[in-house]
């Protein structure tokens, strides 16, 4: 069974909200990468170290590309220098994000 990711989306006002558990210096590039139930977050993977940002470009960069959207549209907004960070992802409904998220399964 798929794992639900609802419970690691937040609408706001300006957009939707992701909650990431991130590990940077990975083997490639993955997301969602799991589920952790009880922090309510989705697993991302990047290559890239977490060192002067590369790691926070990256998440962006491949969030981006599963939900088809530039990465413009996507930012971090909590977290910048943790593992657990909040998402910010402009122009898609919590509905698309999902459906996205269960192709990409």
């Amino acid at each position: 069974m798929p794992p639900d990711f609802e419970p690691a989306l937040r609408v706001t006002g300006k957009g939707v909200v992701l909650s990431l558990e991130v590990s940077a210096g990975s083997k490639f590039n993955r997301f969602p990468a799991g589920y952790n139930e009880w922090r309510h977050s989705i697993g991302v993977q990047v290559t890239a170290p977490p060192v002067e940002g590369k790691a926070n470009k990256a998440i962006c960069n491949v969030v981006a590309r599963v939900l088809g959207i530039p990465a413009s549209r996507v930012s971090i907004v909590a977290g910048s220098t943790s593992s657990q960070k909040q998402v910010l992802v402009l122009g898609l409904d919590k509905t698309e994000i999902l459906a996205a998220l269960a192709r990409e399964i």
